[in-house]
């Protein structure tokens, strides 16, 4: 996995009265309802797990979209989770 650090300057988190994390889970909020990643990815980004997201999601009233790439990804886990056991 490749990642890559955001610096953040402290007069912005001041500023915004943020931190990081706060700033990720609006990053991944935002990447979710303009469709730039999914739910999965969006939750890991945003550190949570799905019911938390989801949940977040549900308090901004932000409706779950579930299209062919969210359900590719759910089969491919399933197709990895088969063949572990």
């Amino acid at each position: 996995m490749k990642t890559f650090p955001i610096k953040i300057p402290d007069d912005i988190l001041l500023a915004s009265r943020m931190t990081s994390k706060d700033i990720a889970v609006e990053l991944a909020v935002h990447l979710f309802e303009t469709g730039k990643l999914s739910i999965g990815k969006a939750k890991s980004l945003a550190g949570m797990t799905l019911w938390t997201f989801q949940n977040l999601l549900a308090s901004r009233k932000i409706p779950i979209h579930y299209g062919v790439e969210e359900y590719k990804e759910d089969l491919n886990t399933l197709r990895r989770l088969k063949r572990s056991n």
